[in-house]
């Protein structure tokens, strides 16, 4: 299936961003995105080698039909990836790329989290906050007390937040959907990305964004794993204005992502807002950008 317009990619990082995603050969953090990637059904686990740098990586972008990628960073006690890197990388891709500053409050406290909050949107033009509950250093689930300063602060800008889920949680315990659904309600105005659709829990993250409009839900490479389908079969009724494609690169590869997206049996209402419309809603990209984009892609 070929798509009206290049789509956006709600999960993707570059290798180089960070050892954790396989840029360093040799390393334990290598050879864990290569399991990774057999595990979710990569057709070629070695492909993450292809993208060396910001060139390499925004022609693959291209290839696979990908005009926006979300780049969402992490700060946890093993992935430490400053803002300021982060906005450097978007700031060279030159509107291909959008960045979600990641903050850890148990590391910073309370006050320091949500100054380096305002720092990351306001200075240095970051798109949103990345929130890693069951990574930290003290595993919490998302409607923690220390969370919900963040979550209001993102409310109030009006910028979305991303919250960490899925599989590899450490404490699968913490891997909760019902606890967005406590968040949501709390701040109904604050835009909710769930990042890796709180895998394998998908019944119940479909649940939780039937009853929160506010709650989106970005299931990335999960979507095309054992019990994934639902997140499809969801989007051809409500869930079509909430869900969001993302590859998940590069734990998967670029290209196969869209071409599973093409290949799911969706409807052509559906496609257009899980391809590219619900990202440009949520994340504000305008006509201007996208055509730009477009021509380039």
């Amino acid at each position: 299936m070929s798509f009206a317009r290049p789509l956006v990619d709600m999960r993707t990082r570059p290798t180089f961003l960070h050892k954790f995603f396989g840029g360093l050969p040799g390393c334990p953090e290598f050879e864990t995105v290569r399991w990774l990637n057999r595990r979710v059904g990569a057709n070629d686990p070695d492909h993450f080698r292809r993208a060396t740098d910001l060139d390499t990586f925004l022609a693959e972008m291209t290839d696979a039909g990908i005009g926006t990628g979300i780049m969402v960073g992490r700060s946890t006690p093993t992935v430490r990836i400053s803002n300021d890197a982060l906005a450097e990388i978007v700031q060279r891709s030159k509107g291909r790329l959008l960045g979600i500053a990641s903050i850890d409050p148990l590391e910073l406290g309370e006050q320091d989290a949500l100054a380096e909050l305002r720092r990351a949107i306001g200075q240095l033009d970051l798109s949103g906050l990345n929130v890693d509950a069951g990574f930290y250093e003290k595993a919490l689930l998302p409607h923690d007390d220390r969370l919900m300063p963040l979550y209001e602060a993102c409310s109030d800008m009006q910028i979305p937040v991303c919250i960490m889920s899925g599989p590899t949680t450490p404490d699968l315990t913490f891997n909760d959907p019902f606890a967005v659904d406590i968040v949501a309600r709390t701040f109904p105005k604050l835009k909710i990305i769930c990042c890796h659709g709180f895998y394998p829990r998908v019944a119940d993250m479909i649940a939780v964004a039937f009853r929160n409009e506010n709650v989106f839900v970005s299931p990335d490479m999960y979507t095309w794993s054992p019990g994934g389908r639902l997140y499809i079969e969801a989007a051809n009724g409500f869930m079509r204005d909430q869900l969001l494609f993302g590859s998940s690169y590069p734990f998967r590869p670029m290209r196969q992502g869209v071409e599973d997206l093409g290949a799911a049996d969706l409807t052509d209402e559906a496609v257009s807002r899980v391809g590219w419309e619900n990202a440009e809603q949520l994340f504000k990209i305008g006509k201007q950008a996208r055509h730009s984009v477009a021509q380039r892609a």
